[in-house]
């Protein structure tokens, strides 16, 4: 009897917080079939008066909105990609291959994780001012094709499989690049998916980077449109938020599609909290 009264607080618990996460969201699909009268209107409905769909035909209509899913699309695509290719080479070197301060330096790499995201704009500005790259779609996936949340997450993938595999492999005639290719990755499967769709859903909804790095509208990506519905007059909630829930589809169909190698990814690599 006791277990199950546990059992039903906990579930519970997890409705409730599933419900406060959810709340945002439905609010945005609300207000997005509103008028503007409807907005401001007080107290605030939870659901339109009339469904207004009227609201996406004004934002595909006003924007360039084959531009900037064309930028985000390949944008996304080459961070997701890069990152990838430089977590897997550099999970196997800190994994397998043995070298003088392996250790040290994957610490002080590791330590890196603590330095916020918001720290690192400047010099990464400065840098690519430098090698003329501002306002070009290079910058927007340049200094974001390497994660050390990816290599540590596909290190300890990495150390998860049996070395005697390698040894073995090795004894054979095998190199490290064809071990690596052909047993490494088919192995981790469950672990790049996890990345990948990080990467995906972090690099489509990124609004800071490209808002500072482009300032002309073929660069811009789908977020940095968000900017269009503000006005000096205060932001087009309505149309803004019609814009939003457009954007989000893609992500969305994704993240359902293969939410459950997340779990798989993160539970296998023994990454707990």
């Amino acid at each position: 009897m006791k277990n199950k009264v546990l059992r039903i607080i906990k579930y519970l618990i997890l409705v409730i917080g599933a419900l406060v996460t959810l709340i945002p969201f439905f609010w945005m699909l609300s207000t997005s079939f509103k008028t503007l009268g409807e907005v401001y209107q007080m107290p605030p409905g939870l659901l339109p008066n009339n469904f207004n769909f009227d609201n996406y035909r004004v934002v595909i209509e006003k924007t360039p909105m084959s531009t900037y899913l064309f930028n985000s699309v390949l944008v996304t695509t080459i961070v997701t990609v890069g990152t990838l290719v430089t977590s897997i080479l550099a999970a196997f070197a800190f994994s397998r291959v043995k070298f003088k301060g392996r250790d040290i330096i994957f610490t002080i790499l590791l330590s890196t994780m603590m330095v916020p995201s918001e720290l690192l704009i400047t010099p990464n500005f400065v840098i690519l001012s430098k090698l003329n790259l501002i306002n070009t779609l290079t910058a927007l996936y340049l200094p974001w094709i390497s994660s050390m949340f990816a290599i540590f997450l596909l290190r300890q993938y990495f150390l998860g499989i049996p070395e005697e595999l390698y040894y073995a492999a090795k004894v054979d005639g095998c190199s490290d690049f064809k071990y690596l290719i052909k047993v490494m990755v088919p192995l981790t499967k469950p672990a790049l998916i996890t990345i990948a769709l990080l990467k995906i859903v972090y690099s489509w909804n990124e609004f800071l980077w490209p808002m500072i790095m482009v300032s002309t509208p073929d660069k811009r990506t789908l977020p940095v449109g968000l900017a269009y519905f503000m006005t000096e007059a205060g932001p087009n909630y309505h149309l803004l938020l019609a814009y939003a829930s457009i954007i989000i589809v893609p992500v969305i169909f994704i993240y359902l599609l293969l939410q459950k190698y997340i779990i798989q990814g993160i539970t296998r690599s023994g990454i707990k909290g």
